[in-house]
């Protein structure tokens, strides 16, 4: 094991582990899946179990301390609860979470509990059915809302709701989604539409930005009160008069790159250290390979040791700023999608 714990050029540590267990998915949101077809994965390439915990413990040893499971939907992963116990067995991992659309969360959701799993986030962008239809490409609002259901009833550290913000499409949901957020006691976070890979239909008059979405909530809710930051969370809280809190990740209009200690490793096996890359690392080919403990723990080091990335900052400061990849470079490179990559 190395002898220190490493960090990147910004004094940034390794905390956050992202970990896609597949890139497979059961809806198509408009911000993410927008596309007719998709190049998938091969299956024989995607990690199994043993080296997913593998990856971990290494990661671990380097100061990782929280693990998210992600996809793609992660709940489309046969066995899942299977590796959320191995996980839960190191305890230096304080923190196991996925993030999920729910609609497989009623069959799972109590068996994921009991292996370890702590917190749920759920991606939720409409309270209207025939909304949902068309943002997610798929009829299946009640089923979304049983799994949220199930959510609420679970013993979870904590529950919450992702809206991704689209304007024109879904901002006169605003204040519905924190009722409702609040009505079933989990935290909502809004999102700014972000021009990740995958989001080739991404322009900037989609974009809500948080000083908007600020303003709307204002002007329902009253006084607003920002709470002080205290993690590398991605979203900022804020409270309001009646002690209800939410957050809101605006990385698209105010990043926040500075704190990233986020790591993603695909389904099979390339490491990202930012959001934004082009290029990752490959992991799989070195653990199949036969690479020691000693000769990953000191790729990890290297590799963060030299990390610069702040992908949301230079995409803001973009002059013409347009989908970070089109159709046909997703195509040539699957590996540029966010449904690969992970959240």
């Amino acid at each position: 094991m190395s002898s220190h714990l490493p960090t990147d050029q910004f004094s940034r540590p390794i905390r956050s582990l992202r970990i896609s267990v597949t890139d497979r998915c059961n809806l198509r949101c408009t911000y993410c899946m927008p596309e007719k077809n998709y190049v998938w994965l091969p299956r024989e390439d995607i990690l199994t179990f043993g080296e997913i915990r593998r990856l971990a413990r290494l990661f671990a040893d380097c100061g990782a301390d929280r693990v998210r499971f992600t996809g793609g939907e992660p709940l489309v992963r046969r066995d899942l609860h299977q590796l959320i116990g191995n996980i839960a067995e190191d305890d230096r991992i304080k923190d196991i979470s996925l993030t999920t659309n729910a609609l497989l969360l009623p069959e799972q959701g109590q068996g994921l509990v009991d292996a370890g799993l702590q917190r749920i986030t759920i991606s939720l962008d409409t309270l209207q059915p025939e909304r949902f239809k068309k943002l997610t490409g798929r009829d299946q609002y009640e089923e979304s809302m049983a799994g949220i259901e199930t959510a609420t009833k679970l013993e979870l550290q904590k529950l919450k709701l992702n809206m991704v913000v689209l304007n024109g499409a879904n901002d006169d949901e605003l204040v519905a989604m924190l009722d409702f957020a609040r009505e079933n006691g989990a935290e909502l976070r809004y999102i700014e539409y972000m021009d990740v890979g995958g989001a080739t239909l991404w322009n900037h008059d989609l974009v809500l930005s948080r000083q908007d979405i600020l303003a709307r909530l204002e002007k329902q809710f009253g006084k607003i009160t920002a709470e002080e930051k205290s993690d590398s969370a991605p979203a900022d809280r804020y409270q309001l008069e009646d002690g209800t809190t939410f957050g809101i990740i605006s990385s698209t209009t105010q990043p926040f790159c500075s704190s990233c200690d986020r790591s993603r490793i695909t389904a099979d096996g390339m490491w990202f250290t930012c959001l934004y890359a082009r290029q990752g690392i490959n992991l799989r080919d070195r653990l199949r390979f036969g690479a020691s403990d000693e000769e990953m723990h000191s790729l990890i080091d290297l590799v963060w040791n030299k990390r610069d990335d702040r992908g949301a900052e230079k995409r803001l400061a973009l002059r013409q700023r347009s989908p970070l990849a089109d159709s046909r470079e997703l195509r040539a490179d699957p590996h540029l999608e966010m449904h690969t990559r992970g959240g």
